[in-house]
């Protein structure tokens, strides 16, 4: 009986210990703590499964105990892998981190032109958290303004409105800019309107600034620098977000974005309206702006497919006249822009001297992975742009505009049209091995550009009319094709070759706004060869490269030759870059320093004057260099504490400069004479640039911005004439981030800004030029003062 008894125990705890059912708890969540709702949880060799939830939790009864691999999957995330040791009874929970593959999947769409961590180039990168920090009250040359090497440049003195920025002295229309790898610099000038891309920061994710010559990119030649920006990739959740931002000048920014999140079937639409108000700190230098984006995808484990539309409306007043230096010391806020007199004799000033612009942005690009080692990208865009500037003009003589049957002089508003299109494809073949990367690219583009004028009005009998006096065209086509390869010959050290093949046929035909034909053909074809090594030791990244470029003169520097007897039309410029450095970085600290030698070959440089659309007038130089050292160190000394900061200091030569200036005899017959000046610096290039950020973090959330700025002594011309210089000047923002804090059920973050906190009187930019009389100079020029003081805040609520 005992037995029976004994038997019967054995038997019921065998069946109550493995009849138990063990269950496999957990939770998902992406990088940032967020739950993955949808995420699939596998048991591996079994069609055991289940999904997470709306919290990311999941729920898996397994019977039998042992050791187990799941896999978990979910679209825009990388695959994890994992085991789990279940006992009977037992019921583990783990926490499952996933990592977003959406930005390597959107960055794939643009890296067939961005430096990588071993490429010999120097480069900075920005990512959408210092974007967004920074984002306050600005257009995006003020964003970039504290990046090595950079000095950006406002005409309104509010960096809103018409602004830019310089890289090593090289001004925009030398600097490469590709938005997802589509080019951005206007085909004719080759110059970056920012003006026409209103709040474009909103929705960007990341910055690439090569200086220097750099990888082979797609569009305008990069004779100083490289910019590639990337639009925003997909949000893994459905998003809202409102930013709005007041300053000073009654400035005020409003912006609204939103977004479905990847849905479970791969797609996802992301939307922005942004609207931009400001008076300006200069006289009607008002801006009146808005814009338009949106981005909408499709994606899997291998593909994605995205669409971006970026419309851009821009209203200003014309400030590019910048203000008579006679006048800085009585007003630094004049602006002579649309100036008249009207019939009572009283000096007036035309309201409607503004600038118009209308830009849209339409690209359609793809990436596929046909392996974990070979993927393809391609695109194709189209960009239109129209719009005009209006402007009153006093004393106009009418024969002067092909009216010669009208009276012959009176006061009138014209306007000047730009009516173009822009469109192209592109794409590149991507080989990833375990010791060597191998990039195929080619791009081709299209540029059709109609220029013509409009007189709007008389005021010879008040007359409304519109006449056009004059239209020409402008018709530009780009190819281009290269080839990179980067091998990894040792455990450390890695060779790069990159080769460039570019060909572009410009054709200009009809009649300027002065009547004279600037009809002309052209056709270059231009070889670019980089090579480059990189070696790593311990923490220290060691690189040395040499680079080749050359760039098509721009249209401005074709007419404005061609109507001064087009006896010296420009010739195409070339650059030799050999550049080397070093990167160092540890867990608390980190340095960089390069070295680069930029020597030219017939480099186009500024006279100092602008044409009659505010254009800088350029003039080849036979021999010239820059030669400099750039610095940058980020330091943090205690928790709390952290310095970054940068520093440039160069050398800039034109090799015997002779200057040409008009000039009058003592019976004031007019010449031109020429002064043989030596060597001279370059014009619009400090010696030394740099800047400084120190962040004193005073809890999790709250953190504080001492932000520093100085440019050295620069002439704006190349005769090193101290009437004709822009002083060197310092700054110091300070900014406050406070946030994120949850509130009800939204996000909620702020930031308040003093610029200018020493309100200092400084200009960041000038024009000018110079002539002789009887032997005696006199100097004519014309400055961009920046506001002083001046205050903004912002605050993000998201949902």
């Amino acid at each position: 009986m005992k037995n029976v008894l004994a038997m019967a125990i054995l038997l019921l705890t065998s069946v109550v210990v493995y009849g138990q059912t063990s269950v496999f708890n957990g939770k998902v969540v992406d990088q940032s703590g967020e739950p993955v709702m949808g995420a699939a949880v596998q048991i591996e060799n079994s069609r055991l499964g289940t999904v997470a939830d709306d919290n990311g939790e999941f729920s898996l009864k397994l019977t039998e105990p042992g050791t187990y691999t799941y896999l978990v999957s979910f679209v825009g995330y990388e695959k994890v892998t994992g085991t789990v040791t279940l006992k009977a009874g037992d019921n583990p929970r783990v926490m499952i981190t996933m990592t977003s593959s959406l930005v390597t999947m959107d960055e794939l769409l643009v890296t067939a032109i961005k430096a990588g961590n071993s490429s010999p180039f120097a480069h900075s990168n920005v990512d959408q958290q210092e974007l967004e920090e920074k984002n306050v009250a600005v257009d995006m040359p003020t964003l970039l303004q504290m990046l090595p090497s950079v000095v950006s440049t406002s005409e309104n003195g509010t960096g809103f409105g018409y602004s830019s920025f310089r890289i090593r002295g090289t001004d925009i229309s030398r600097i490469n800019v590709t938005v997802n790898g589509v080019p951005l610099n206007d085909s004719e000038s080759q110059g970056v309107f920012w003006v026409n891309m209103p709040d474009f920061a909103s929705s960007v994710q990341n910055i690439q600034v090569q200086r220097g010559v750099g990888t082979s990119t797609n569009g305008a030649a990069a004779f100083g620098a490289s910019v590639n920006f990337t639009t925003l990739g997909v949000e893994p959740k459905p998003y809202f977000e409102y930013q709005g931002m007041g300053g000073s000048f009654n400035t005020f920014k409003n912006t609204v974005m939103a977004g479905t999140g990847l849905l479970k079937n791969g797609f996802n639409v992301d939307v922005r309206y942004s609207k931009l108000n400001s008076d300006g700190y200069i006289e009607r230098g008002f801006t009146d702006h808005q814009s338009f984006f949106a981005s909408a995808g499709w994606r899997n484990e291998n593909t994605l497919l995205k669409a971006i539309v970026l419309i851009g409306e821009e209203h200003t007043g014309i400030t590019w006249w910048g203000v008579p230096s006679d006048s800085l010391s009585t007003n630094r806020r004049f602006n002579p822009a649309g100036e008249y007199v009207d019939d009572a004799g009283n000096t007036q000033y035309y309201d409607g001297q503004t600038d118009n612009y209308w830009q849209n942005h339409y690209q359609l690009m793809g990436n596929h992975a046909f392996s974990e080692k070979l993927s393809l990208n391609a695109a194709i865009h189209l960009t239109t742009g129209k719009g005009y500037y209006q402007q009153y003009q006093a004393g106009e003589d009418l024969a002067d505009y092909g009216f010669s049957e009208l009276s012959s002089s009176t006061d009138m508003i014209r306007q000047k049209w730009l009516d173009n299109s822009f469109y192209g494809a592109n794409a590149s073949l991507i080989y990833q091995g375990k010791k060597s990367r191998m990039t195929f690219g080619s791009a081709y583009t299209n540029y059709d550009g109609d220029h013509y004028g409009l007189i709007k009005w008389l005021r010879d009998g008040n007359q409304d009319v519109n006449m056009e006096w004059y239209r020409n065209t402008g018709l530009k086509k780009d190819f281009n094709v290269f080839a990179k390869a980067e091998y990894q010959l040792l455990e450390n050290f890695w060779v790069f070759e990159d080769l460039q093949l570019r060909n572009i046929k410009y054709d200009m035909v009809g009649p300027d706004d002065d009547l004279v034909l600037v009809d002309q053909s052209h056709n270059w074809t231009f070889f670019n060869p980089k090579f480059g090594l990189s070696y790593k030791h311990n923490d220290i990244r060691f690189y040395g490269s040499f680079a080749t470029a050359n760039r098509e003169p721009a249209r401005a520097d074709l007419k404005d030759a061609t109507k001064a007897g087009g006896n010296d039309i420009p010739t195409p410029e070339r650059l030799y870059d050999t550049e080397a450095g070093a990167v160092w970085s540890s867990e608390k600290a980190a340095a960089s320093v390069n070295l680069y030698y930029m020597n030219y070959k017939d480099q186009l440089v500024n006279t100092g004057e602008l044409n009659s659309v505010g254009y800088p007038i350029m003039t080849n130089v036979d021999k010239s260099y820059r030669l400099g050292v750039e610095l940058g160190w980020k330091i943090q000394p205690v928790k709390q504490v952290s310095w970054e900061a940068n520093a440039t200091l160069s050398r800039n030569k034109i090799i015997d400069y002779v200057e040409y200036a008009e000039a009058y005899d003592e019976m004031w017959d007019e010449f031109i004479q020429a002064k043989q000046l030596g060597n001279t610096d370059i014009s619009y290039s400090p010696s030394v640039i740099t800047g400084s950020d120190v962040t004193i973090n005073a809890s999790q959330k709250i953190a504080l911005h001492l932000i520093n700025k100085y440019v050295g002594k620069q002439y704006f011309d190349n005769t090193m004439s101290e009437d004709r210089a822009i002083d060197a000047y310092h700054f110091m923002n300070v900014r406050l981030d406070v946030g994120t804090f949850d509130v009800w059920k939204m996000k909620l973050s702020a930031q308040f800004l003093v610029n200018n906190v020493y309100d200092a009187m400084y200009s960041n930019n000038a024009y000018g030029g110079n002539w002789y009389e009887q032997g005696t100079e006199y100097t004519w020029k014309y400055y961009f003062p920046q506001a002083g003081r001046n205050y903004a805040a912002k605050v993000v609520l998201r949902f």
